[in-house]
């Protein structure tokens, strides 16, 4: 606590002697310096105090730990860097149009890029640190809110929706480190506090209703390098971390409005961009009926044999009724966003793979999976995990019934609204069931379901309880 305070102290002392000299080094937008009248206004002054107090944490965390998890979160540090450099920016701009806006929003895009290169090749032994690190960087694409019509959530909402895929990761760090070192412990404690509540509360404080565009400021114009693509479309480049949509084929429409924003921005192999299914991919509006999802990635095509005797790969929408995502191997970025109450969800055959669904569906069943990741708000029936080997599944709602049959290997993390969940099991093994702590700050308490029962005659009937192992 007292090293904290004398760096928001320095941090202030800083600021006054800036105000003081009137920021005459002339450092550039994009090294970190201030425009002249920056540090006198109210939401950059916020925002400073935002990356000492939260980032501050992360580093410090980051710093004892070192190695990837450091160089990750200088990252980290670099893209709240140019989020503030874009912030003194909007205050002196017009609202751009579409190629004005890809322009602003390159240089996030950029250090956001940077971070997910390092999650590809090889896995590391911090691969769920690198992650947890990359997936939270989308929170920063609130900026990019231009009006209920440009198909983002509100800003506040969006920073609460981005940290869920990355908490995924966090939560794997914390059951792997809370009894190890606890460095770990803490960089993933302050990573989310930067989000929740921190960037949250900013934008809450400030920007409830997106950026606010000076009205008399100077126009942002397109480089020519960055102009809008000729009306006959080019291969799609990889998805960008921003895209909302599923990169198509050439063959597809052109895209439109914000998503077209978007894919100007699509300039490396973002790979943990999700991947959302849109109206085009939903077996009723497909042209040739086969339900595969239309973009076939280098990988898949050097890997297709794999997939000879069990069938394609697919993401699809069966009747408005079924979503059926079926045999995906090594897919992280798997998202179901438009469904219903009505719907359910039957994953079969994948593997190595995650799948976020976002909104309340009837009944979830995942069958015949290996390393499966599923996060889920809510359910209404019950989810189901039958033949399965190696998965975890993250609640974020409420799950009135979770069955677990013949199944070895199964983490399961709950909400606090799912804490009176049913679960039952029947021929499974290595079942671990983890609840949040009683306080924001507590560890995630971990619980193994038995799976070993004594059974004894007694007057006339059988009486079952559960084997205990001293020392366990």
């Amino acid at each position: 606590m007292e090293d904290q305070l004398i760096q928001r102290l320095e941090s202030a002392v800083k600021r006054l002697e800036a105000l003081s000299t009137g920021f005459h080094g002339g450092a550039s937008s994009r090294d970190g310096g201030d425009s002249p009248d920056a540090s006198s206004d109210p939401a950059i002054v916020a925002f400073a105090d935002l990356v000492d107090e939260y980032l501050g944490r992360v580093t410090s965390a980051a710093e004892k730990i070192g190695g990837q998890v450091l160089e990750i979160t200088n990252i980290v540090r670099e893209a709240f860097a140019v989020q503030k450099q874009l912030l003194i920016q909007i205050k002196h701009s017009q609202k751009p149009d579409l190629a004005g806006l890809a322009e602003f929003l390159k240089p996030l895009n950029e250090v956001i890029v940077k971070a997910a290169r390092m999650t590809e090749g090889r896995r590391s032994d911090f691969f769920n640190h690198l992650k947890a690190a990359v997936d939270s960087l989308s929170a920063l694409a609130w900026i990019a809110f231009t009006g209920k019509d440009c198909g983002m959530s509100m800003p506040i909402a969006h920073v609460e929706e981005s940290w869920q895929m990355a908490e995924f990761y966090s939560n794997k760090v914390l059951v792997e480190y809370r009894n190890k070192d606890p460095n770990h412990v803490e960089w993933v404690k302050a990573l989310k506090e930067l989000y929740l509540p921190g960037l949250r509360d900013y934008v809450k404080g400030f920007y409830p209703l997106g950026p606010v565009w000076s009205s008399t400021g100077k126009n942002i114009a397109p480089s020519k390098a960055s102009a809008p693509p000729a009306p006959a479309p080019p291969p799609p480049p990889p998805a960008s971390l921003f895209s909302s949509e599923s990169t198509q084929a050439s063959s597809s429409k052109p895209k439109e409005g914000m998503s077209a924003v978007f894919q100007e921005l699509s300039t490396g192999n973002v790979t943990s961009g999700l991947r959302k299914v849109t109206a085009d991919m939903k077996t009723k509006n497909r042209s040739d009926r086969t339900g595969v999802v239309g973009t076939i990635e280098k990988e898949n095509r050097a890997g297709s044999h794999a997939f000879s005797k069990t069938g394609p790969p697919k993401l699809e929408l069966q009747m408005g009724r079924k979503w059926a995502v079926e045999n995906q191997i090594g897919k992280k970025d798997l998202v179901i966003e438009d469904c219903d109450a009505r719907q359910s969800v039957y994953v079969y055959g994948c593997k190595d793979s995650v799948l976020q669904i976002q909104g309340k569906v009837n009944n979830i069943t995942i069958d015949k999976c290996t390393k499966m990741g599923v996060v889920f708000k809510d359910v209404v029936a019950a989810f189901e995990i039958v033949n399965c080997n190696g998965v975890e599944v993250q609640c974020q709602g409420s799950a009135p019934t979770i069955l677990v049959d013949n199944t070895s290997g199964c983490q399961l993390y709950l909400s606090k609204d799912s804490l009176e969940a049913s679960i039952s099991t029947a021929k499974s093994s290595e079942i671990n069931v983890l609840v949040p702590g009683a306080g924001p700050d507590d560890d995630w308490a971990e619980h193994s379901l038995p799976q070993q029962y004594i059974h004894v005659f007694k007057d006339g009937h059988f009486e079952t309880t559960t084997a205990s192992h001293s020392g366990g």
